[in-house]
């Protein structure tokens, strides 16, 4: 699924009332939220669904795969997604 698609979803499930337009501005809306809570708190917690966290992973060796070269690679931040019990149950 897209975000297209999932606009469409989330319009039909509002109702004919709203647009896609703004269908798709609730959703930025969200996931504007999750990003802001990240920066701020490194984790957001959504009861039944699942939580996102920043994980940070250390710098490493790595090799490049065309000549390989072994090069260094660089720490880094990253999201973890685990499911909650109701995601986990639904599927």
């Amino acid at each position: 699924m897209n975000k297209a698609q999932l606009v469409n979803i989330v319009q039909k499930e509002l109702g004919k009332d709203i647009s896609k337009a703004a269908a798709e501005r609730a959703l930025n809306a969200v996931l504007g939220a999750i990003e802001r809570g990240l920066k701020s708190q490194t984790q957001v917690q959504l009861v039944g669904f699942g939580t996102f966290r920043v994980s940070k992973r250390a710098a490493r060796l790595g090799r490049n795969p065309k000549t390989g070269e072994q090069i260094q690679i660089k720490a880094s931040k990253t999201v973890r997604f685990s499911a909650g019990q109701g995601l986990k149950q639904s599927l």
